[in-house]
């Protein structure tokens, strides 16, 4: 490593404390002090200041192209199931089946089953309002138990098993089958999903502070049936799942499908924002049909929504800029010299340059990708089959997520924590997905080579 490496890890560090220092200690707020980071970050990396202000402007565009409209139109999904009280609907059926003592367990398989074919931010707006729902009101501890279980169930899919976004392309460019991925993605999720949701919880939220989730809003009118609610739930993950039959099962994926007819406007549709828009319009004709042309009615939802969407947004729109401005910089690069080094089983190596990219950008699926490319002529040279790489990489991927990550913000603002709370909370879950979640594939590979 040399001097100029050590320079940028300096200052990547410096800029990620001093974003954490203003939000925690100061009490900015976190797109305020999140810019600030990363405007200290390429100052003192020597990145220039015309390249760091486009670095912030393109990692706050980027984020919010995507994730901004999904965030909003789940939160205004969400809010349409609360106001007329479908979540309570919900949450009362899961609930009931699972009873008391198993609800973490039953928003954990709620989770690992509407999460698979949904990226990681549409199945926290999705399913995150409606375990809140459920859970009394002033039962803090309770309420954050069930809430960590769901998020441990969605991050682990969004880790190991496509379709999501970072292990799919992982595959591609390891040349990994697909098909050999997800039964042995599912062994390694489901334990550790178990750890790091319900088991871990019941550790981590002793002494949390008092919360405050902007998500929860009281129902305006008679409770809605359950079974409409589902409906209109499922409605957007049937259509997302369907894309990812289409892109599964045709030659040459999503490009090839969206020039053949029917499976390309099947792909349309399944593109998340456009199935949250349905959703949101399915919703309003199944739980409001009396009332869907109320002028007031729709001013209340979005005021509603509105209100959580600008903190959440903004903060995860930040969170974009810092780490587009530390991979501008070059961190990615520096951590990728991890693969060159012969200190352990290249499995582990893996793990470890896609953690330090992780920890480096806030970003699993860019860590997840810049780490395949990273390994790919170590997979290339390896006796070992490449998709043991891919789930290695995947549990890297979500190593320590904290103030650069946008999901960070996101989750914090479902969860109603203050920043230190989510970092002893979502930080904690994170890195046991990434710690036993490692030690998971690493067994699994062992006990296959004794077969």
């Amino acid at each position: 490593m040399t001097s100029g490496d050590l320079h940028l890890i300096l200052a990547s560090c410096a800029g990620i404390a001093l974003s954490i220092w203003l939000i925690a200690r100061i009490g900015f707020h976190p797109f305020f002090g999140l810019l600030c980071g990363a405007l200290a970050i390429g100052v003192l990396a020597g990145l220039g200041p015309a390249p760091t202000v486009a670095a912030i402007e393109k990692g706050f565009g980027d984020i919010l192209g995507g994730t901004g409209l999904v965030v909003a139109l789940g939160l205004g999904l969400g809010t349409i199931l609360q106001i007329s009280g479908g979540a309570q609907a919900l949450a009362g059926a899961i609930f009931r089946r699972t009873g008391e003592r198993h609800a973490a367990l039953g928003a954990l398989a709620a989770a690992l089953l509407l999460g698979l074919p949904l990226f990681f931010e549409t199945g926290v707006v999705l399913l995150l309002p409606i375990i809140a729902a459920g859970i009394p009101a002033g039962d803090d501890r309770r309420r954050l138990t069930v809430m960590l279980s769901a998020l441990a169930g969605l991050s682990v899919l969004h880790a190991l098993l496509p379709p999501h976004p970072g292990p799919l392309v992982a595959a591609g460019i390891l040349q990994a089958p697909v098909g050999a991925i997800i039964p042995i993605g599912l062994l390694a999720a489901i334990p550790t999903a178990l750890v790091a949701g319900p088991l871990l919880a019941r550790l981590t939220t002793h002494h949390v502070g008092p919360t405050d989730p902007p998500i929860l809003i009281q129902p305006e009118s008679a409770q809605a049936s359950a079974a409409r609610a589902s409906v209109a739930l499922l409605f957007p993950v049937v259509l997302i799942a369907s894309g990812a039959v289409v892109r599964a099962t045709i030659p040459g994926g999503g490009d090839a499908a969206a020039a053949s007819g029917l499976p390309g406007v099947l792909l349309a549709l399944a593109d998340p924002v456009t199935a949250l828009l349905l959703a949101n319009l399915l919703a309003l004709a199944l739980l409001f049909p009396r009332r869907i042309g109320e002028k007031a009615l729709h001013e209340n939802i979005w005021a509603e929504a509105v209100r959580p969407a600008a903190g959440i947004v903004l903060s995860i729109g930040a969170g974009g800029s810092l780490k587009q401005v530390l991979v501008g910089a070059g961190l990615p690069q520096v951590f990728g010299k991890l693969a060159d080094t012969q200190i352990a089983s290249p499995l582990v190596i893996a793990w470890l340059v896609a953690a330090a990219i992780r920890v480096a950008t806030g970003s699993a699926t860019v860590a997840t990708i810049t780490a395949a490319g990273i390994m790919s002529s170590v997979v290339a040279g390896s006796a070992i089959p490449a998709y043991w790489f891919v789930l290695a990489i995947g549990t890297g991927s979500v190593f320590l997520s904290h103030v650069n990550d946008p999901g960070f913000w996101l989750v914090r603002g479902y969860l109603g924590t203050s920043v230190a709370d989510t970092l002893r909370l979502w930080s904690t879950l994170e890195t046991v997905i990434a710690v036993f979640g490692l030690l998971m594939v690493l067994l699994l590979h062992y006990a296959s080579t004794l077969i």
